[in-house]
């Protein structure tokens, strides 16, 4: 059987690429749509954001609170925003992923971008049950987003479980504490997980031939331990 031609993988990479970019312009448009309906329906939260919020404040203790303001601390503010997107971005620079790091880069901002228009588009009022300090604007959660974003980013770079497992834990647990916090409805974390992953593969569509090459190649700390061939 001849081997295939760049005719032939070109065509199939595309189509493989073709659902998960389909699937993510849904998130995304889901995220607007939830956005509209929050902006021009009358001011009050969903029945499900008030039984949710209710039954977090009930169960609030010191045993679930300071783990909550740990992702509080670490999902936002100069740590979250900051300090960890440059660190993880030198790593990739470090490991020699440019590409990598420019998809990990790019996607971070898209996604902080996205969150700031929508939060002043719908001026969503925050719980009255808040335990933190934050910004005007509750939909959509920038903590969930930033979290949900680059879960997917490192997901897609190092496609294994244990990588798909931690971020889906670590999403899911930024979104669990910024309701327990009262810092955002249920349908803002809902709206944060579906923006920041939504954005992550759509910024990788236009990336993903570069960024599979560039996987392919070896790592220079291997080359480096097995010394000259």
């Amino acid at each position: 059987m001849a081997a295939p031609t760049s005719d032939d993988v070109h065509p199939a990479a595309r189509i493989q690429r073709r659902w998960p970019l389909i699937s993510a312009s849904v998130a995304v448009a889901l995220v607007l749509v939830l956005g509209a309906i929050i902006a021009f329906r009358p001011a009050e939260p969903f029945a499900v954001d008030l039984r949710w919020m209710a039954e977090v404040v009930e169960h609030r203790s010191p045993v679930w609170t300071v783990p909550a303001l740990f992702f509080n601390y670490v999902g936002g503010g100069l740590l979250g925003s900051v300090v960890i997107p440059v660190v993880i971005f030198a790593l990739l620079l470090a490991f020699r992923r440019p590409w990598g790091a420019a998809f990990f880069g790019i996607a971070s901002i898209v996604s902080v971008v996205c969150v700031q228009v929508l939060k002043h588009t719908v001026d969503r009022a925050r719980p009255t049950d808040i335990l933190v300090t934050s910004d005007t604007g509750s939909f959509p959660s920038g903590h969930t987003a930033n979290a949900a974003t680059m879960a997917v980013v490192l997901a897609i770079l190092f496609p294994r479980v244990w990588v798909w497992c931690a971020g889906v834990a670590w999403s899911l647990l930024m979104a669990v504490s910024r309701t327990y916090l009262g810092a955002h409805w249920l349908s803002d974390t809902i709206g944060g997980l579906l923006l920041g992953a939504g954005v992550a593969v759509i910024v990788w569509a236009p990336l993903a031939y570069r960024l599979a090459a560039e996987s392919a190649k070896p790592h220079p700390f291997l080359r480096l331990r097995a010394g000259p061939g």
